[in-house]
């Protein structure tokens, strides 16, 4: 850990200039509840920097939160039948069907969607336990039924995984979809023009703020609860579907083994204690990592991940890294990553999107940091339980309409 200013923690080891200003910017801003936390996967990001914890009084900035509202990774351990944990050995050599099956049962890509009728029960009991979002945008609220159970694109994606004793676990990564995206950027611009009525000048736009007790806060906090409970569901749909697409590829009953299924928000906001005092805390880009809490933190396509056990730090709020954490731009790495890089990259995962290469390049390993490294500096945060090897990837290439 190192101290930038009275008011930033950081564990990052590779931090640029432009995340570190913007970082310490953020440790100015009125109404912080304490210092700002940077995880060691922080870089640069909208308004705030990802990988960062930061902790306010009586504000909440929409933007911190970040557009993917809830976004997350679940991870579940997978048995048979009859309880036992799946064997890495009883795994075909190749993995194409599996991939070929997860392409078929479960939509990826920019604004996909499905009209499937299996998920309208689903969808109603969403509504009853959950509401409707304040915002009356018909556009999200024509999306997210038909885009509940759909992993979208970018760095979200689905993979099979073994750990060190062999057991096959199911894991993804994905968030509150168009949906979330449209509720946050409603709550963005609410913000900022807030800011503008109380001639707020900020040194950063995206740092614009609700102040609790007014009807934007409330109606923020509900959307925002709405959107993270929508990334939930999602990801559970969509558990269950890969768990579907495994046991059909096998020719077996697969279930989960309840004790080891863990999902994690990595964008969001929750009233916490710490140090005595409730605050709001915003964690984008970062982990809740309470003593004993699991956690799974994924490396970039095909290197691995970890499910870890929370180790209670109080000076990152509880909290750890969410990834390994991109050290290039999407633009740059699709004109410096050739896709023969790529492949050679995932030469051992056993199935994969091999015919989409080119266009997965910004989502190479080259893109982001080495997750040992990453790992390596937050020891005082997290501890591993298992490391993931990657069997197959599937993820979101195909741009269907929006």
């Amino acid at each position: 850990m190192n101290k930038i200013n009275d008011r930033l923690l950081s564990w990052a080891a590779d931090l640029d200039d432009k995340a570190r200003a913007q970082a310490i910017n953020t440790s100015r801003i009125v109404g912080l509840g304490g210092h700002v936390a940077l995880m060691p996967d922080a870089h640069w990001g909208l308004g705030c920097t990802i990988g960062s914890v930061i902790p306010t009084v009586t504000t909440i900035m929409p933007a911190a939160v970040g557009v993917d509202i809830g976004c997350g990774v679940t991870a579940g351990a997978v048995t048979d039948a009859a309880g036992r944990r799946l064997s890495m050995d009883l795994l075909p050599d190749a993995l194409d069907a599996l991939v070929g099956e997860w392409t078929r049962r479960i939509p990826a890509g920019l604004g996909n969607w499905h009209a499937d009728p299996r998920y309208a029960d689903r969808w109603d009991r969403f509504v009853a336990d959950h509401g409707m979002p304040t915002v009356e945008d018909p556009k999200a609220r024509d999306r997210a039924p038909r885009q509940l159970g759909t992993l979208g694109s970018g760095n979200h994606f689905l993979e099979l995984c073994a750990d060190e004793d062999d057991g096959v676990w199911i894991m993804l990564h994905s968030g509150s979809r168009g949906a979330g995206n449209r509720l946050a950027m409603h709550h963005i611009d609410i913000a900022k023009g807030l800011m503008k009525r109380w001639m707020i000048d900020l040194r950063d736009p995206d740092l614009a703020y609700l102040a609790q007790g007014t009807d934007e806060f409330r109606a923020y906090v509900h959307d925002l609860t709405w959107a993270q409970a929508y990334a939930k569901v999602n990801r559970e749909i969509m558990l269950g579907r890969a768990l579907d697409g495994l046991s059909a590829v096998l020719g077996r009953d697969l279930t989960f083994d309840g004790d080891h299924i863990i999902d994690n928000h990595h964008n969001y906001a929750a009233r916490e204690w710490h140090d005595g005092r409730e605050l709001w805390i915003t964690r984008k880009g970062a982990i809740s990592a309470r003593k004993g809490q699991l956690g799974v933190i994924p490396g970039s396509m095909g290197t691995g991940s970890y499910i870890v056990r929370g180790l209670g730090n109080p000076a990152s709020y509880r909290s750890a890294a969410h990834g390994a954490g991109r050290k290039m731009s999407r633009g740059r790495a699709r004109w410096s990553i050739p896709p023969e890089q790529l492949v050679i990259d995932m030469a051992a995962v056993r199935g994969w999107q091999r015919d989409a290469a080119k266009a997965l390049v910004d989502e190479a390993p080259g893109a982001y940091r080495d997750l040992s490294t990453v790992m390596d500096a937050q020891v005082d945060l997290v501890e591993p339980v298992h490391h993931l090897t990657t069997l197959a990837n599937y993820k979101g290439v195909e741009r269907g309409r929006w």
